[in-house]
């Protein structure tokens, strides 16, 4: 059976926010534009819907496509749709985010010129303002090591607005302490102390350790991730205890 669709039928594309922590700071995975619109522009990795394609599947297939990151859960944030975001047509676009354990390696392909990682910090996004200092570090250590980016970095389209809501996101899973205890935030075994880094370089905010002790240990969500205990309890060796 046809039908006469007599409405107009916007675009419909896949945007992917990909957090990581790198050199003890909140990160988030950029790709240079190689055409237009916003030709050299930074931008999130993503692109259009084929026809037929499961948004999950068009999301998955843009980041592979565009920085060679595969393998990751993806989680759906919001669309966006406003009119005039994109100068080529009225576009929707279906945002997802994913928060990475460990760094992996990228490799700019198809219309990606370049991928990158960015600190967040770097972006100047004002909606994000716990962010605009570096906060120091459950360890004492700030950040060492250059980033190699300089300058703000003007984003494509809306997708300043699509990181900010991704950021929220990430903290919703977060806050209070570990809300979603599925999130994958932190590596198989892990000391309280670097639960305690990663969650001060997320938020921009100190976190005492008693209060990680409390939130993690006494309400059951890790366990020794060892039979013998650690000589020093600073490094004794955590894992989830999934129920």
């Amino acid at each position: 059976m046809s039908f006469d669709y007599s409405f107009p039928r916007p675009s419909v594309t896949c945007d992917v926010v990909v957090f990581t922590i790198r050199y003890d700071d909140l990160a988030v995975l950029l790709i240079r534009r190689k055409k237009d619109p916003f030709r050299g522009s930074w931008a999130l990795p993503g692109g259009f819907v084929n026809e037929n394609e499961a948004l999950d599947r068009a999301a998955a297939r843009e980041l592979y496509e565009e920085t060679g990151v595969s393998g990751v859960k993806l989680d759906q944030i919001s669309a966006f749709g406003d009119p005039g975001r994109d100068p080529r047509g009225h576009t929707v676009t279906v945002a997802w985010m994913t928060y990475l354990v460990a760094e992996v390696g990228i490799v700019a392909g198809d219309d990606a010129e370049r991928a990158e990682w960015y600190p967040l910090r770097s972006l100047g996004i004002e909606q994000i303002p716990q962010l605009a200092a570096k906060p120091a570090s459950a360890s004492g250590r700030g950040s060492g090591r250059a980033t190699g980016n300089k300058g703000r970095v003007r984003l494509a389209f809306d997708h300043e607005r699509i990181i900010v809501a991704a950021y929220r996101r990430l903290c919703q899973n977060l806050d209070p302490l570990l809300r979603d205890v599925a999130f994958d935030l932190m590596p198989p075994r892990f000391t309280l102390a670097e639960f305690r880094q990663t969650f001060e370089i997320v938020f921009g905010r100190p976190l005492t350790a008693p209060s990680v002790r409390r939130n993690l240990v006494d309400r059951g969500l890790v366990v020794p991730a060892t039979h013998k205990p650690a000589a020093r309890p600073s490094r004794q060796l955590y894992r989830w205890h999934r129920r």
